[in-house]
């Protein structure tokens, strides 16, 4: 191939290329896009990313809301279970599901399910959600030891991932045939054999030096370890505030200059200026007039002969203020994943579509988010516990260990949400399901208030033998019907008299 051929097809090649993959002067400044993995960026930036994520929830409004947010919509006051363990002829074993459902919830009381006894499992459960927002990840250890009055010889341990050893030291598993990745133990298919931690928290008052002989090496099987896999190979997580954290500080730092140069302004009411001046002024007055005159509510001072007054109009507070923390604040919404409206409570941009349909996406977020707790944490305790209170004779389930799918049958119930608006939701329900669109139990599950079919069923029908008890007639509702039902009955009612 000539020359003037091989540089005519390297100019072609040239201009096919990705536009966001030429470099020139333009680009020059595109920093930190180099062939790393995950675990090499976070071994150089874990710490630092997780230190700033702290400060920024303690002390940026902000980040503290998004954090509570988060917890009170993936958690909120708990998530339930339903029992679904049928009988062999396929109805649900009500009494083997009632004595399941008991025993769990007297194991998830603080004293019993907790190795501290300080958190019940709906605060540990809001304490993980919160701490996987604000570092990246928690621990959870499984320890096989009862506590408080709970016969079951199982509980858990929170642990913070401060413990957790990171590049600081260099462990070396070499017998085991195993790597170590900031101090998750893996084997050659990257599945967690042990994990390593510090025998005390690094950052704890009563911290003393830390060596690599006083590490300490848990099973895998014993930890839960929690956080969000963005990348493969990963074995770290990451705060969920990473991507805005320079932002929110940089409001943080622009309001407080904001407010700085707003208290400055509203101090000065003015200045005196002095036409004429002479020496001899100051041998009379002892020297130069004082530079700031005192002023006090109420009180004007009169000026001296050759002195006039001039207001000052202070340009603070600023008023396109809004408009750009505004902005902002849609760029960090857009960087952890909720709406504007969701993050700042503002609604005032905004009409009743709008806002809905931001609602709307937000509550997809928060059921992808409670769906991946209760896979990742909710339902392998559950199963443990299970376990756990077979053997210890807590629960008698004939044939449990030949039979484990059987008894570990059980829906989870996250909560939910009130309607929008409930006229035309409960409407569009109610359509869906006369139409043959969707049954009663899906309309339950899709109104996510914490309930199934089978507890509104059993609650309805309580209500209605309490009101026969004290003489009253139970108050039933009416089944609602379509239009296309209505004229059906109307037209069969016309045949009926016609014949």
């Amino acid at each position: 191939m000539s020359k003037k051929k091989q540089k005519g097809r390297t100019k072609m090649q040239a201009s096919r290329s990705f536009e966001s993959a030429k470099k020139g002067r333009l680009t020059a400044d595109w920093l930190n896009a180099g062939p790393t993995t995950q675990d090499s960026e976070l071994r150089e930036d874990l710490r630092t990313l997780r230190d700033r994520s702290r400060q920024m929830v303690r002390d940026n409004p902000h980040a503290l809301n998004l954090q509570r947010m988060i917890q009170n919509n993936v958690v909120g006051q708990g998530i339930g279970v339903q029992c679904q363990v049928q009988m062999k002829n396929g109805k649900p074993d009500q009494r083997i599901n009632d004595q399941i459902e008991h025993a769990w919830w007297r194991w998830t009381e603080a004293d019993n399910c907790h190795s501290a006894g300080r958190l019940n499992l709906t605060e540990m459960m809001r304490l993980i959600i919160g701490s996987i927002f604000q570092d990246g990840e928690i621990l959870i250890r499984k320890v096989h030891q009862g506590f408080g009055d709970s016969l079951v010889p199982f509980s858990l341990e929170i642990i913070e991932s401060d413990l957790l050893v990171d590049s600081e030291c260099t462990i070396s598993p070499e017998k085991r045939g195993n790597t170590v990745r900031l101090g998750v133990e893996v084997n050659n298919w990257m599945r967690p054999q042990a994990y390593w931690f510090w025998p005390t928290h690094p950052g704890d008052i009563n911290t003393s030096g830390h060596t690599q002989s006083r590490l300490r090496c848990i099973p895998a099987k014993d930890i839960i370890h929690l956080y969000m896999v963005e990348r493969w190979p990963q074995t770290r997580g990451t705060p969920w505030l990473h991507a805005v954290l320079k932002k929110l500080k940089d409001m943080g730092g622009y309001v407080n200059s904001e407010i700085v140069a707003a208290r400055a302004a509203a101090n000065i009411v003015g200045f005196v200026q002095r036409e004429i001046f002479d020496e001899s002024d100051l041998e009379k007055g002892g020297g130069l007039p004082p530079r700031y005159l005192r002023s006090e509510p109420g009180m004007f001072q009169r000026l001296l002969p050759g002195e006039k007054f001039e207001g000052f109009t202070p340009s603070r507070p600023n008023s396109n203020i809004d408009a750009f923390m505004r902005y902002m604040l849609r760029e960090v919404a857009a960087g952890v994943g909720v709406s504007y409206e969701t993050l700042s409570r503002d609604y005032s941009q905004t009409n009743y579509s709008s806002s809905r349909l931001a609602l709307l996406d937000d509550r997809d977020q928060w059921r992808v988010l409670q769906t991946w707790l209760i896979e990742k944490f909710l339902k392998p305790i559950f199963n443990e516990w299970l376990d756990h209170a077979v053997l210890s004779g807590e629960l008698v389930l004939p044939g449990y260990f030949e039979d484990k799918d059987r008894y570990r049958a059980v829906r989870f119930k996250p909560r939910g949400w009130s309607w929008v608006d409930p006229a035309k939701e409960v409407a569009a329900y109610i359509n869906a399901r006369n139409a043959g669109f969707m049954s009663d139990t899906d309309v339950v599950a899709a109104i996510g208030n914490g309930q199934d079919y089978d507890d509104i069923c059993r609650q309805r029908a309580k209500d209605r033998e309490t009101a026969l008890s004290y003489g009253l007639e139970p108050n039933n509702a009416v089944p609602q019907v379509s239009n296309s039902e209505k004229e059906n009955t109307e037209d069969k009612d016309e045949e009926k008299k016609t014949d």
